[in-house]
């Protein structure tokens, strides 16, 4: 899509996979500080995947710097039909359901 992607992880392992498979452009350690503070002027979006809790000081702060917010919306488990109605509509283009803060 004409996009330069860059898969930032805290280990060499996915590197390859990455790099090789998934095609990103770039791989970063994100222990690496000072390659962290050369890509950050470069990132325009970033696509925060990882399934345990982390620390998003860094994150917040280049969201701040950078002026981006957010494109989602955070529902609970049992607003989920509302928000595929929502959906449908066009009315909502990205949400999170919040397993965890549900009551199920």
């Amino acid at each position: 899509m004409g996009h330069h992607a860059t898969v930032i992880s805290s280990s060499e392992k996915k590197r390859e996979e990455a790099l090789e498979h998934i095609g990103a452009d770039e791989y970063l350690i994100s222990s690496d500080a000072t390659k962290m503070r050369e890509a950050a002027d470069s990132l325009d979006y970033i696509i925060d995947t990882v399934p345990v809790g982390h620390p998003l000081e860094p994150e917040l702060q280049f969201c701040e710097e950078k002026g981006l917010t957010t494109l989602i919306q955070v529902v609970k488990m049992d607003y989920i039909n509302t928000a595929f109605e929502r959906l449908e509509k066009n009315n909502v283009r990205w949400f999170v359901v919040d397993v965890a803060g549900s009551k199920l």
